[in-house]
């Protein structure tokens, strides 16, 4: 079964490229030259290796939130509202708490977290109680959260003078790797002879892309190990038997999406705290926590899938960035691929779905004939 789970997604990842190859061609563009450019884009030097793994870290961590949801039976569309509400709140507490630099950044990540489960346990709740779709309350909390983020970034104490950001956090609560060893006098000298570690540490490399790594060991771990897991697993299954089998059925959807929001809000607490520094007033949703929907899929809601899938994901729109400036392509091509590639993995669970209704249809007629 995962064997031809690994087939599948090559195959769609194959096809994605192909078709992206064919709307090359039509928009006049050598497909080779282009694909040539994002490959050099991705792999043509150190710093823009670095770049990769920066632009992957924050959709590891929102796809294993939507992969965490789907696999206890719910449909986590809020990643991007919990994503921009931990940033908002790890910016607050980089900002206006002082704390020490080990602890600092450890407690910013967890204020973002803790605010990222709030906002999602919101909609379980809602979901519990009184059954409302978390499809539905997600999203609205994700044009909630925006407009809340808009308005505490234009408030005065926060609001950095004649700039569309917030205030930029302490150096304290940075999670960047060897940020003031890179300008001291030994630092400097070290980069000057070693020219890969130079560029590979000139972008804001950080420590998210391990923490983001370990995270998905642990989610891995508390789904197919835990007592927890179990439960929530089953929920997802069949929320019937889970409530006959003595499992508290409320309890753990709120549970799941709060566990969910937690990865979502880490994601943007790491975003702020190891690249951006600050938190940006927003025309749009920034579409970390969408794209993670696509990486979730991409790995077959597997925790630890979603690091590849996230790296792949983030390679292509990094590298995509660059056909433009090089051959004159629009970067939308990406989008196109990733499209067909999320369409033809999604395809399978399509056809069992038609398949499904099909028989329960026949099912019904021939009963009713009796």
């Amino acid at each position: 079964m995962k064997r031809n789970r690994f087939i599948m997604i090559g195959i769609s990842i194959l096809l994605g490229l192909i078709v992206g190859a064919i709307v090359l061609l039509i928009a006049g563009f050598n497909p080779l030259e282009a694909y040539g450019v994002m490959i050099k884009g991705v792999f043509g030097s150190p710093k823009y290796i670095s770049w990769t793994i920066i632009r992957s870290t924050p959709l590891i961590l929102t796809g294993i939130s939507v992969a965490f949801a789907f696999r206890t039976g719910l449909f986590n569309i809020g990643a991007e509202g919990q994503f921009i509400i931990g940033s908002l709140v790890a910016t607050l507490v980089g900002y206006f708490v002082k704390l020490p630099p080990i602890i600092h950044p450890i407690v910013a990540l967890l204020a973002g977290a803790l605010a990222g489960a709030l906002w999602a346990g919101f909609a379980g709740l809602l979901k519990a109680k009184f059954g409302i779709n978390e499809v539905i309350t997600t999203i609205m909390l994700n044009w909630i959260a925006l407009y809340f983020s808009n308005f505490m970034v234009f408030t005065k104490a926060f609001k950095r003078p004649n700039k569309d950001a917030s205030h930029r956090i302490l150096e304290s609560a940075s999670i960047n790797v060897l940020g003031k060893w890179k300008t001291s006098e030994a630092g400097k000298a070290f980069l000057v002879e070693h020219k890969f570690w130079k560029e590979f540490l000139n972008p804001p490399v950080n420590y998210g892309f391990i923490i983001a790594i370990l995270v998905a060991m642990l989610i891995w771990y508390i789904l197919k190990h835990t007592t927890l897991g179990y439960q929530l697993r089953a929920v997802g299954f069949n929320k019937d038997a889970a409530e006959y089998g003595g499992i508290d059925v409320k309890k753990n959807i709120v549970v799941s999406m709060m566990i969910a929001g937690a990865l979502s809000g880490l994601a943007g607490a790491t975003q702020v705290l190891g690249v951006s520094k600050e938190t940006a007033i927003l025309a749009i949703m920034e579409g970390y926590g969408f794209d993670g929907i696509a990486v979730s899929l991409i790995s077959g809601n597997n925790p630890i899938g979603c690091i590849p899938a996230a790296l792949l994901f983030g390679a292509l729109k990094y590298g995509g960035s660059k056909l433009q400036p090089a051959i004159g392509a629009p970067f939308e091509v990406i989008n196109i691929i990733i499209g067909i590639i999320v369409f033809f993995i999604a395809m399978p669970k399509l056809v069992e779905m038609i398949i499904s209704y099909r028989e329960k249809k026949r099912g019904g007629e021939v009963e009713s004939i009796k």
